[in-house]
């Protein structure tokens, strides 16, 4: 065995199923993500809306910055930047925020279910800008996941909520979709030519001046009621959704693609329905376990066509 081949060898071993092990990484940060409206809503009893996403981004930045110090990692490369600041204002700045604000109108149950439709707008938007192009058989199958999602909205209740009608926190909750699915696009794509603790690490450090203003401005408007809560929610959204929750999820994109990772996400609504009965004690219609059942086998169906 020459010595190429012997050095070579172990990346080869490490490989060996990067489709299962990707898929593996995706559901892992699909589990992260499912507690973040939770979190969140533990965290806004004890801060504002604009001091919990601050302080949200300062902390992650941190663990990120400390991350980042402790490899030595040099800074990207110049052509790098433009697609960092896309993944920092789409799911550093702009998700948390606009999610944020309408949990402060709205259940985290009907945020989750509404949040649901986030995997076909990922697909969508990564289609458009990779030029991916899945099968039809694909498309049919994410479709027939956001059907899914839509009609257990219907069946659930949460729209006659608010009379039938779309509420602001609607309206925050679908600029959520659209911003988050740029995120996810364009760190899926950067997360092929660097490690994606490094995407969304360099990206939390570029917002870093931005989120320590806005820590300041907050605290200093808002007033803070520290609970038990308050606090966990705070730590989870920051070190578990911001950070853990992106590393594992850029990491899986960049090995099963986009649009075969967005469709795991169909599970993430019903799986914060349960989070927000076991830790908000939230109401979960019978429609749940149907909406499920439906759900997995979309899922199954994504990850097996092309």
């Amino acid at each position: 065995m020459t010595a190429q081949n012997s050095a070579t060898l172990p990346t080869t071993i490490a490989v060996k199923n990067p489709v299962r092990r990707g898929t593996a990484l995706a559901l892992l940060g699909v589990v992260a993500f499912s507690l973040t409206f939770p979190a969140t809503a533990w965290g806004l009893e004890s801060f504002g809306p604009w001091s919990l996403v601050a302080l949200r981004s300062v902390l992650a930045a941190a663990i990120a910055g400390a991350f980042l110090l402790a490899c030595r990692v040099p800074l990207p490369a110049r052509g790098h930047w433009a697609g960092l600041a896309v993944v920092a204002a789409g799911v550093v700045v702009g998700f948390p925020m606009l999610t944020t604000l309408a949990l402060t109108t709205s259940t985290t149950s009907h945020a989750a279910v509404v949040v649901g439709l986030l995997p076909l707008t990922t697909a969508a938007l990564s289609a458009l800008r990779t030029g991916a192009r899945p099968s039809r058989a694909f498309w049919a199958a994410a479709l027939a996941g956001a059907a899914v999602v839509i009609a257990f909205v219907v069946c659930d209740g949460t729209l006659a909520q608010s009379g039938g009608a779309l509420s602001a926190g609607d309206a925050y909750l679908f600029g959520a979709l659209l911003v988050c699915a740029a995120g996810y696009t364009e760190g899926g794509r950067l997360a092929r030519t660097l490690p994606g603790w490094q995407v969304i690490g360099w990206a939390l450090v570029l917002c870093l001046p931005l989120s320590l203003a806005g820590s300041v401005a907050g605290l200093a408007y808002e007033p803070v009621h520290l609970t038990g809560h308050g606090l966990a929610g705070l730590i989870w959204a920051a070190a578990g959704s911001t950070f853990l929750g992106l590393y594992v999820w850029y990491r899986g994109m960049a090995e099963i693609g986009a649009p075969r990772a967005s469709q795991l996400q169909l599970a993430q609504p019903l799986l914060t329905l349960v989070w927000s009965v076991a830790l908000l004690g939230e109401h979960l219609s019978p429609a749940a376990p149907a909406a499920a059942c439906g759900v997995l086998v979309c899922i199954a169906v994504t990850q097996r066509v092309k």
